[in-house]
């Protein structure tokens, strides 16, 4: 008995030593790398744990080492979306008002919880959460613990705006429903700004969302008005800097536009109804632009086939507006603003964005700049993540062809790998190198 203790323990002892590293190797046929660096051939990417080791000339098979055989494809860093909502539905699916007063956060969490999976299949290997509750820090909290699959999160929580806002979720339901998570994002004056921020630091956002003006997909208010005040924004903004947190802004009409950004926030997001003064501000701050052009084209479709469906009196807002943006991406593209790729999607295929980007003026290799080293810039994790560089992480994507001369490749993911591990890799061979 005393011998078989001994040997259990031993066993134990083993189980917790340390194990060599085990190296990947991918050799890939063409790699953007997301730096600005022109396309290299035929290139080595050596990568150990989480990490990239080595990036180097030529197909070489280090001793013990697993290769990935990519020879034949192109390699870019992972995708980054800068504006999802993890938990939600498509339009086209669901009544909207039905599915808000009829599932709770739970219900939202395991939705969100396909649909990150899905969004790490597509590609998408981090993205910011801009605008959910707590599940979505609990969401964030179990990919980072290795206990769901999906990219790495930054959450902002609910986004802050006024009574009777954007962000407001009692806005055209009956005066007497409550539900005690309903207030969480409500801001109406500076001090509760204040508050508000800081509450949300505390609940574990990592982000802070501002909702300046009105928009599309609410009940009673005005894309074309900003409902905040100038000084709340500034106190929200100046509050979430201090706690080391950045600020995205829902905004639509120009004037709102140019006074959050004087404010400070660090991404406006959708920017609908911008002019060439306000992305020459715009560009002067250093503020960047995340269009989601997506949302448009979905909200748009579902407008007009299923107007139903959305929340009530929303759908002409829709049909009024959501053409808008695309015309104006080219200003936006010659003013020479910062641009990061977003969707404003949780269901759905987040890859599209790039085709309308393209097709709105971007060129290929710049919307793929937005989705990675521009996007890992904005979030604030360039040193990390939005390149394939010695000490990044290992986030690496494949399409079979170039998307630089063929678009629909960016929907055409055959391989994504997010950390140093594979989560998708279709007819992708591997062998081990040479002793």
């Amino acid at each position: 008995m005393h011998r078989s203790r001994l040997a259990a323990i031993a066993l134990c002892l083993a189980a917790a030593a340390p194990v060599a590293a085990k190296d990947w190797v991918i050799h890939a046929g063409t790699l953007l790398d997301g730096s600005g660096e022109a396309p290299r051939e035929q290139v080595s990417i050596i990568v150990r744990d989480q990490r990239i080791l080595a990036v180097e000339s030529g197909f070489t098979a280090p001793a013990g080492a697993e290769i990935i055989d990519l020879s034949g494809a192109t390699v870019m860093p992972g995708f980054i979306d800068c504006h999802v909502h993890v938990s939600a539905l498509l339009p086209s699916r669901t009544n909207a008002t039905e599915y808000w007063l009829t599932h709770n956060d739970i219900d939202r969490a395991l939705d969100a919880a396909v649909f990150v999976r899905r969004l790490l299949q597509q590609g998408f290997t981090s993205a910011r959460d801009v605008g959910g509750g707590d599940e979505t820090v609990a969401l964030r909290n179990a990919i980072a613990d290795g206990k769901l699959p999906g990219p790495r999160l930054w959450v902002s929580l609910e986004p802050l705006g006024p009574t009777a806002g954007h962000g407001d979720p009692k806005t055209g339901l009956d005066a007497g429903l409550s539900h005690p998570g309903w207030d969480h994002g409500l801001v109406d004056s500076p001090e509760q700004a204040r508050y508000r921020v800081r509450e949300h630091k505390e609940r574990g956002a990592n982000l802070i969302k501002l909702m300046p003006s009105g928009g599309m997909a609410s009940t009673g208010d005005d894309p074309r008005q900003q409902l905040m005040t100038d000084e709340e924004m500034r106190v929200a903004v100046e509050t979430a800097h201090a706690l080391g947190m950045k600020v995205a802004a829902h905004i639509y009409p120009a004037a709102a536009i140019e006074n959050a950004v004087r404010a400070g926030v660090d991404s406006v997001e959708h920017g609908s109804f911008a002019t060439a003064q306000t992305f020459a501000l715009m560009k002067a701050h250093g503020t960047y632009l995340v269009p989601t052009l997506t949302v448009y084209d979905v909200f748009y479709a579902a407008a007009r086939d299923h107007p139903e469906r959305l929340t009530p009196g929303t759908a002409d807002k829709e049909l009024a507006n959501d053409l808008l943006p695309k015309r104006n991406l080219p200003l936006a593209v010659k003013s020479g603003v910062k641009i990061a790729y977003g969707t404003d999607l949780g269901e759905g295929d987040h890859t599209r964005e790039f085709g309308l980007l393209i097709d709105n003026g971007l060129a290929p290799i710049e919307a793929l700049f937005a989705a990675t080293r521009n996007a890992a810039d904005l979030i604030g994790a360039a040193d990390r993540i939005g390149s394939v560089q010695p000490g990044k992480f290992a986030d690496l994507v494949a399409t079979p062809g170039n998307p630089l001369a063929d678009a629909t490749q960016f929907s055409r993911v055959s391989f994504v790998m997010k950390g140093g591990i594979v989560y998708r890799r279709e007819g992708v061979p591997t062998a081990a190198g040479s002793d």
